[in-house]
């Protein structure tokens, strides 16, 4: 799925104000959380992965 790249946001995370929140709730925006969390680091994954390819290739150069 790929999303619509914008204008990165200022502030990049802005915490809800949770105090009224049911029990219910809170177990799901704790998983909402953990959700972005898992993406943020496939994210990093995919860069380190690119930036390993990278690496390997202009150390051995286009040869190998």
């Amino acid at each position: 799925m790929m999303e619509e790249e914008g204008p990165r946001p200022r502030n990049r995370f802005t915490p809800p104000v949770i105090d009224a929140w049911g029990v219910e709730e809170l177990r799901a925006y704790i998983e909402a959380l953990r959700e972005e969390i898992g993406r943020a680091e496939r994210e990093i994954g995919k860069r380190e992965a690119s930036r390993a390819a990278a690496s390997a290739f202009f150390k051995l150069g286009p040869q190998g």
